[in-house]
């Protein structure tokens, strides 16, 4: 892509108060974002120049959607285009803020007197604001967003686009937390916004996700806050105020790069009896792959040379990579339970059923003699689900996908179900 002063500007589409949009000339259905080096509080009363802010919002904001982007979330963004600014797709703006709060605080104990500070929800609050300066930005209901009728990009917000939106908005906030969580952060709650693609006329989240969007508790400490809290909760704003707010800032920016390299580094190691099963291991390969889990195959029989099965046990046990073991044996299956008997690593059977004798072969990889916990999966893509779900316990990059994964999937049945009715009417 072209370096920054090649980048074609077309006409400014939007300014607000800490960001100007504007279109590209040569490259349709893309906007740059530009940040600007403002910080604002209480719908802009307070209002102060912070340099480097530009710089630091868009760090932390390119991060954040690059690791929803590479989790599976629909977003906007498209890529970090300068120290301040980022391309993503036009989208026309659905007028909603959509706060998802773990901890009770701020605005929403205000709002539900007698609440205490730091009751957990569990689920997820969530709660919808309307975007209108004049009016303090509302509070409002489902009720309320359904019956205003938006209609955006030619996508009338319904029921449907409701629910979307509202599920996408947990799942989203359940990757954070969990990313957070990985540097002993507490996401305490966070703000989103969605738009429409005008190309794609789908739902993606759009507008940034940046340390004035969220409040971040390290060690769940609220005395420790790092988000915009900070400046809003100043008494006066001063040289030395503003310092400390900027090194706040400049410390989620740096950290939040941190949020994009995996914790513990797991592997899935699949056996096969012999190379005639190798079509069904390449389809647990694959499946790992979308997980961003490596996976080695291995040809080894159990019956014709345990020596060698033991061997390869071995060499993956002894370096230390937390690894899960999926045996693949046709008919008899030996492979599996003579790993379960022999290694504290979790072994999971997938066996590759045949119509004539399957019936009969799978009781070798169910019934076992005690001692033995290996699991069995026949779906070679749900065995790969099955182990990247043991990884993701410690790995909140799998845990992301996994979660991004299966918000997907609701979408698209409900989808589904939304053109199926509309051609039966």
């Amino acid at each position: 892509h072209p370096p920054d002063w090649q980048l074609k500007l077309g006409q400014k589409l939007n300014e607000g108060k800490t960001k100007q949009i504007f279109e590209l000339v040569d490259e349709p259905g893309h906007v740059l974002v530009q940040s600007k080096d403002q910080i604002t509080a209480g719908n802009a009363v307070r209002k102060d120049q912070m340099e480097g802010k530009a710089a630091i919002a868009n760090k932390t904001t390119s991060s954040v959607f690059k690791l929803l982007q590479d989790a599976g979330f629909k977003t906007a963004f498209v890529r970090q285009h300068s120290d301040t600014a980022f391309v993503a797709s036009r989208c026309e703006m659905i007028p909603i803020e959509w706060v998802c709060r773990r901890i009770a605080t701020g605005s929403f104990l205000k709002r539900n007197p007698g609440v205490k500070e730091g009751y957990r929800f569990s689920p997820l609050k969530m709660e919808m604001f309307f975007k209108d300066d004049a009016n303090n930005d509302p509070q409002w209901s489902e009720e309320q967003l359904l019956a205003a009728g938006f209609e955006l990009a030619g996508l009338t917000i319904g029921r449907c686009e409701v629910d979307i939106m509202s599920k996408s908005t947990v799942a989203i906030f359940e990757v954070l937390e969990k990313a957070w969580g990985t540097q002993d952060c507490t996401l305490v709650d966070m703000k989103i916004e969605f738009g429409v693609n005008v190309t794609t006329k789908e739902i993606v989240l759009a507008d940034v996700i940046d340390n004035d969007s969220w409040r971040l508790w390290p060690a769940g400490d609220r005395s420790q806050q790092k988000d915009k809290q900070v400046y809003r909760d100043l008494k006066e704003v001063t040289p030395e105020a503003m310092q400390m707010v900027k090194r706040n800032f400049e410390w989620v920016a740096e950290r939040v790069k941190l949020l994009l390299e995996s914790q513990a580094k797991g592997r899935v190691v699949v056996l096969m009896g012999s190379t005639s099963d190798v079509a069904h291991c390449e389809k647990i390969r694959k499946a790992c792959g979308s997980y961003g889990i490596p996976c080695h195959l291995r040809v080894t029989s159990a019956h014709k040379g345990p020596d060698e099965t033991l061997r390869i046990k071995a060499e993956y046990e002894g370096d230390g990579v937390p690894t899960i073991f999926v045996a693949v044996a046709g008919r008899s299956n030996g492979l599996g339970p003579v790993m379960s008997g022999n290694t504290a690593y979790p072994v999971i059977n997938c066996p590759p059923v045949t119509p004539d004798w399957g019936a009969q072969d799978i009781w070798s990889s169910l019934r076992m003699p005690s001692g033995l916990g290996c699991s069995t999966v026949l779906s070679p893509e749900a065995a790969a689900q099955f182990a990247a779900q043991i990884l993701g316990l410690n790995d909140h990059l799998v845990w992301a996908r996994l979660r991004a994964s299966m918000l997907n999937t609701w979408v698209s049945l409900k989808q589904a179900d939304k053109k199926l009715q509309e051609c039966s009417l």
